[in-house]
């Protein structure tokens, strides 16, 4: 399982499992260990049986000589190379005097075992036996009562030891896979619900950044509570800069525009050949005031957190109050947006730059002027979908040097028509502060065709 660049659920998810199957491991290794020492152990235990009961039996016997003490009440002693064996040897001069029928004409070469002869007590060693068998040997030398010193060997087969080892290291790794499975998948859903709040401020900004909600809904966990009410603070007084910088313009605006209105009146009254100038420049100061003051308030309303605007009943709307405009002249007016399509921005900007689209094409325009919306997939590198509206009208159109200049502020490629020459530079303005794109086209209808991109809002 990888985790992907960034993913702080991947991390986490990968961490546990790499911690738990290096723990598990080391616990089937550990128990595995443990198993066969005790298996090796009951194993032992079980020789040192048979091996007193060996003892025993010679240590009963009358003569000389000691004779055969029979199976020791294990079968396998008889069974020929079965892997269980017994042995007498005389440990003065090495020879044989007894061994169990398993080891038919064969015998046990103990003297291979580095330290085995001289050792007190019961000894316990490994050794190669008939067919190449591991065997577990345990062997003790005792004196019987007439001072006959025997080395006495019980054997069996170490495979055994080996077998159930095996079996249950299977047995361990199965259980300890299943279980770690289970780890793994328990630590994903605890992981995966732990951070789930953290998709809901993910979500929550989302919407915020679409419009759907002002501010951050909870309940939060008491972790994420203080992120969630921090954001909440820093959109209201995100807010409130923006109502001061709205207050500010407009108080800007009333304060500018009455003493230019004076200016200008008394300028046009006065029979001083200069006056017609003072008012010209007064005129022009006007225009510019009005040009920075609403940039001011574009710009200001264009970084609102959370706006939206419904694009089709805002186009119907200036599309009724055009058409009562234009009702004299006979212009077809329609429009076609679909349902659902959003801007993000304000409704007033995205009225504005749509209203004087459509108001220039109709000026223009000799039988029809049509209004087209759609929302396009996000490009590569943007960050979202982009809504475009089209204008087009069937009028005369620009040359590709006119175009350039109709959205030069206050320049009129028409001084028949009415007018102050703002309207698409306007337009251009409104369009630059929402990072989107303005073009003059030549229209399918004939005319000039106005698009605008604009950010979309989900």
């Amino acid at each position: 399982m990888r985790a992907r660049s960034g993913s702080l659920a991947g991390r986490l998810i990968v961490a546990a499992s790499l911690w738990s199957a290096v723990a598990l491991a080391v616990a089937g290794i550990i128990l595995t260990v443990l198993y066969r020492q005790t298996v090796e152990t009951a194993f032992d235990a079980r020789l040192n049986v048979y091996l007193q009961s060996l003892i025993g039996a010679l240590a009963t016997q009358e003569g000389p000589e000691p004779t055969d003490p029979g199976n020791l009440g294990e079968q396998r002693f008889e069974a020929l190379f079965s892997g269980w064996y017994w042995q007498v040897r005389d440990p003065d001069d090495g020879d044989i005097l007894l061994t169990s029928p398993s080891l038919f004409s064969d015998y046990l070469d103990t003297t291979t075992i580095r330290g085995f002869d001289g050792a007190e007590g019961v000894r316990t060693a490994a050794l190669t036996g008939p067919l190449d068998q591991a065997l577990r040997v345990s062997a003790r030398t005792v004196t019987l009562q007439e001072g006959r010193r025997l080395d006495v060997l019980v054997a069996a087969d170490a495979g055994e030891l080996d077998t159930q080892t095996r079996e249950f290291g299977t047995s361990v790794a199965l259980t300890l896979a299943v279980f770690g499975i289970g780890l793994i998948l328990a630590t994903t859903i605890q992981i995966r619900w732990g951070l789930r709040p953290l998709d809901r401020i993910r979500q929550g900004l989302a919407d915020l950044r679409s419009g759907r909600q002002a501010r951050f809904e909870g309940p939060f966990p008491r972790e994420i509570a203080p992120l969630a009410k921090e954001l909440n603070a820093v959109l209201e007084s995100n807010q409130q800069v923006i109502e001061r910088a709205r207050t500010q313009v407009g108080n800007l605006a009333h304060a500018l525009k009455t003493p230019l209105s004076v200016v200008i009146n008394e300028s046009r009254s006065s029979i001083d050949p200069s006056g017609e100038k003072v008012a010209e420049q007064a005129g022009l100061m006007r225009r510019q005031i009005d040009h920075y003051l609403d940039r001011a308030r574009i710009a200001a309303q264009s970084e609102v957190i959370g706006t939206a605007t419904d694009v089709k009943p805002a186009v119907d709307r200036l599309l009724r109050v055009i058409r009562r405009l234009s009702q004299e002249r006979g212009i077809d007016i329609t429009g076609t947006v679909a349902d659902g399509l959003r801007f993000r921005g304000e409704q007033q900007d995205f009225e504005e730059i749509v209203g004087n689209l459509v108001e220039n094409a109709s000026k223009w325009a000799e039988n029809s002027v049509r209004v087209e919306a759609e929302v396009l997939p996000p490009a590569e590198g943007d960050e979202g979908a982009r809504l475009v509206v089209r204008v087009d009208d069937d009028g005369p159109g620009l040359s590709e040097a006119e175009r350039r200049e109709a959205t030069v502020r206050g320049k009129r490629l028409d001084e028949t028509k009415p007018g102050s020459g703002l309207g698409l530079s306007i337009v251009k303005d409104l369009v630059s502060l929402y990072d989107g794109d303005f073009k003059l086209l030549r229209a399918p209808l004939g005319g000039l065709r106005a698009e605008v991109t604009l950010p979309a809002a989900p």
